[in-house]
């Protein structure tokens, strides 16, 4: 597996990029159509443009959220339990950098609790805020696995992401039915073979 690249990191007097008003948003799904070799103007494209934008205000609407604080409501009352917590089958909706494709999977994501707890829910949301970016699978992995050991303290993360992506299968080698699965372990899960191996045994049935 490739190093993942480090994140841009803005020097002084360097302003972050300015997100383009709608209209330019707009016309710029405009002039892909005709470079496309079809006529933006035509009945069946004059809303494509609106459409493409409204898509992509949903697919990339994790720009917008903020994984820290879905994990800044914590419990500290655990009742004894010192075992793993494990999310299954988490839906992944994300797209490549290299492309803009879609890759589509599951994400299984497990934690050792350490003197906090968060909800369940909020796991299987950071794992969409993070998937609703521009990234690669390393990096989706990555970001999921560094949001959970800063805000919670675990005693460790284990994540596992499973996906098909288009940029393989609709075009350049046009291979279906192949699907990229990458692993991260922090903490026990990276220093107990054990406890690694039964989240991945639970995580895969």
């Amino acid at each position: 597996m490739s190093t993942t690249p480090a994140k841009p990191v803005l020097v002084a007097n360097e302003e972050a990029p300015q997100r383009p008003s709608r209209e330019q948003a707009l016309d710029a799904v405009r002039t892909l159509i005709a470079w496309a070799g079809d006529d933006p103007a035509r009945p069946g494209l004059i809303d494509t443009p609106k459409r493409v934008v409204d898509a992509y205000s949903e697919w990339f609407d994790g720009y917008d959220a903020d994984a820290g604080k879905e994990l800044s409501r914590t419990f500290e009352d655990v009742t004894g339990y010192d075992d793993m917590v494990i999310l299954r089958d988490i839906e992944i909706e994300s797209h490549c950098e290299h492309h803009m494709a879609p890759f589509l999977g599951k994400a299984y994501v497990a934690y050792l609790p350490g003197e906090k707890v968060v909800g369940i829910s909020k796991l299987a949301r950071v794992v969409e805020i993070f998937a609703r970016r521009l990234q690669n699978q390393e990096t989706l992995t990555n970001d999921i696995i560094e949001a959970i050991e800063s805000h919670l303290q675990p005693r460790g993360v284990a994540v596992l992401v499973d996906a098909a992506h288009q940029c393989m299968t609709t075009r350049g080698v046009h291979h279906r039915h192949v699907t990229t699965i990458t692993t991260r372990f922090t903490g026990a899960f990276k220093t107990d073979q054990a406890l690694a191996d039964r989240f991945l045994k639970l995580a895969k049935g």
